[in-house]
C-alpha cells in the first residue's frame, strides 16, 4: 500500500495562521496525505500574544517548534532570527523528512523555512506568490519563495501571469484564490452579543478595526505614515471606538508600539490587542463601519464581509484591491477625510477579486494531484514567448 503523502505546513504568526487554517485542516482530513506542522515566529512570543495556543485549541498537533528569540527591533535582530530558523528548519526536516512543504506569503521567517528545504531536496509549495507590496521588503522575500518553489497557488489571475514572467512553468501556477475567505464561508462568526463578551468591552454605535505594521522599506520604519494615522483618527468624533490590534514583529515595530501606547493611554474610546485571534478578528471586522491602517485583511477580506478599507501608505501599494478600498496618502488630513468617505461607502455590492472562499479544497487536490518529488525538483526556467 502506497504511504500518504506527507505535507508538512509552516506557520510563523497570527495573520498567516488564519489564511491556512482550513488548508490544514482539509490536508489532515484528505485521503493520502499526511499533514506535519512546524511553528515558529511570533506564534511563540508571549509579548505577541503567544498564538501557538489558538493552534492548539484548533486541535492541530505540533511537530517542531522553532522559537526566534524576537527580543529586537533592528535588522540584525531580523537577520538573526532568519539564522535561528534556518538551524531549527534544518533539524526539524531532517526529522520529519516531508514530501512537500506548503508556505504561504511573504514572511522573512518563511523564506528561511523555504532555504531549508530546497537543500534538503524537499519540493516548495507556494502559496500567494506574484503579489505586489512595494512599501515593504515582504516584495523581495515573496519574490525569491517564487524561485524557490515548484508549485504556485496564487490568488488572482494578475498574480499568476507575474509568477510566469519570472520564469516558472504556468503548468505549475494554479490560481485558488485567498484561503483566507475559506474561513468566512466555513466559521460561524460570533454575533454582537458574544463579540461583546468575548472582547471585555461593548462596542459603540460606531466602530473602527485599525491595523497598522511597520513600512519596512521607510527610513522611519513607517512612524511618521502611523503618526498620522493616529492623528487622523484624533479628528474623528470621539463616539467612534477604536479597536486596535498591535503591529507584527518586523523591524520598527517596538517605535509603533511606543507611540501606540502614549497615544492609546487615558481613551475609553481606545482599545488594543495584542492578537484579537482569527474568529474575534473577524467577528469585529464584521460588524465595524470600516477598518484603517495598512494590513492586508483590509483587502483580503474586508471586502467579503461588504466592510470598507481605508489603505493608508505605500505598505500595500500595487497590491490588488476591490472597489471597497480607499487609498490615502499617509497625511492626517487624508486619513480622516478617508476615513469619512468610507463610512458613507455602500459596500453592499461589492466583489471580492481574491475568490468565493473555496481556496483549501482547491490546494488539496492540487497536492493530491502534484508529480513525484523527483519530476516536482526538476525546474527549469521557462522562457516566456515574445
Amino acid at each position: 500500500m502506497k504511504s500518504p503523502r506527507r505535507i508538512c505546513v509552516v506557520t510563523g504568526g497570527r495573520a498567516e495562521y488564519g489564511l491556512l487554517r482550513w488548508v490544514m485542516h482539509d490536508i489532515r482530513a484528505a485521503p493520502g496525505l499526511d499533514l506535519q506542522l512546524i511553528v515558529t515566529g511570533t506564534h511563540l512570543e508571549g509579548r505577541f500574544g503567544m498564538t501557538v495556543a489558538e493552534i492548539e485549541a484548533d486541535g492541530f498537533e505540533i511537530d517542531a517548534r522553532i522559537p526566534l528569540g524576537l527580543d529586537g527591533d533592528a535588522p540584525g535582530d531580523a537577520a538573526r532570527a532568519m539564522a535561528r530558523c534556518l538551524m531549527g528548519m534544518a533539524e526539524a526536516l531532517d526529522r520529519l523528512s516531508p514530501d512537500i512543504l506548503l508556505v504561504l506569503g511573504d514572511r522573512f521567517e518563511i523564506l528561511a523555512a523555504a532555504e531549508a528545504a530546497v537543500l534538503f531536496r524537499i519540493p516548495v509549495a507556494h502559496v500567494a506568490g506574484g503579489d505586489i507590496t512595494e512599501g515593504a521588503f515582504d516584495e523581495s522575500f515573496r519574490h525569491a519563495l517564487t524561485k524557490l518553489s515548484a508549485i504556485h497557488l496564487v490568488t488572482h489571475a494578475a498574480a499568476a501571469r507575474r509568477v510566469a514572467q519570472m520564469g516558472e512553468n504556468p503548468e505549475r501556477i494554479h490560481t485558488v484564490g485567498s484561503p483566507g475567505l475559506d474561513h468566512l464561508v466555513r466559521t460561524t462568526l460570533l454575533d454582537r452579543s458574544a463579540l461583546e463578551v468575548a472582547l471585555g468591552a461593548p462596542l459603540g454605535d460606531r466602530n473602527l478595526l485599525v491595523t497598522f505594521h511597520p513600512v519596512t522599506l521607510a527610513g522611519d520604519r513607517g512612524l511618521h505614515e502611523f503618526q498620522a494615522v493616529l492623528a487622523g483618527l484624533d479628528a474623528l468624533p470621539r463616539d467612534i471606538v477604536k479597536w486596535i490590534t498591535r503591529p507584527n514583529a518586523d523591524p520598527g515595530h517596538l517605535g509603533l508600539e511606543e507611540l501606540l501606547d502614549l497615544w492609546a493611554a487615558d481613551r475609553p474610546d481606545v482599545h488594543v490587542f495584542a492578537s484579537l485571534g482569527q474568529t474575534r478578528y473577524l467577528s469585529l471586522m464584521a460588524q465595524v463601519d470600516a477598518v484603517v491602517g495598512n494590513s492586508s485583511s483590509g483587502l483580503y477580506e474586508a471586502p467579503s464581509l461588504r466592510v470598507p478599507t481605508v489603505n493608508v501608505g505605500d505598505r500595500q501599494k500595487g497590491r490588488l484591491s476591490a472597489a471597497s478600498v480607499i487609498h490615502c496618502e499617509p497625511e492626517a488630513n487624508a486619513v480622516a477625510e478617508a476615513i469619512g468617505a468610507a463610512l458613507m461607502l455602500d459596500c453592499r455590492t461589492v466583489e471580492n477579486p481574491y475568490g468565493d472562499g473555496r481556496s483549501a479544497p482547491r490546494i488539496v487536490a492540487i497536492l493530491q494531484a502534484a508529480p513525484d518529488r523527483e519530476a516536482l525538483l526538476a525546474k527549469p526556467f521557462y522562457e516566456v514567448s515574445a
